[in-house]
C-alpha cells in the first residue's frame, strides 16, 4: 500500500463500500478521475465536478469497467465543448 494520503483514503473507502454494501469496487485510475473533474470545474463550473464523476461512475456501473476510459474521455470532450460556448442554450 502507498502511503499517499489519497491512495490510502481510496484504499480504505473501497474497503468500507466492500464491507458496508457488499460492494466490490476496482482499482481506480485516480488521476483519470480527478482530470474529468478538473474538466468540469474549470469549463462548467465548481460544483459539476462532483456531479460529473458521480455521473461518470453510475455510467460504468450500468455499462461495465470497460467503459471507464471512453466515459470518462466523452465527459471531458463534452467539457472542453461547454467552455467554447457549446451545448448551451
Amino acid at each position: 500500500m502507498t502511503h499517499d494520503p489519497l491512495s490510502q483514503w481510496t484504499a480504505v473507502a473501497r474497503q468500507a463500500l466492500a464491507t458496508d454494501l457488499g460492494v466490490d469496487i476496482p482499482e481506480v485510475d485516480a488521476q483519470l478521475l480527478l482530470d474529468v473533474a478538473r474538466d468540469a470545474a474549470h469549463a462548467v463550473d465548481r460544483p459539476a465536478a462532483p456531479i460529473t464523476t458521480f455521473l461518470l461512475g453510475y455510467a460504468v456501473a450500468k455499462a461495465g469497467d470497460d467503459k471507464l476510459n471512453e466515459a470518462a474521455h466523452a465527459l471531458m470532450r463534452l467539457s472542453g465543448e461547454w467552455d467554447l460556448g457549446l451545448h448551451r442554450e
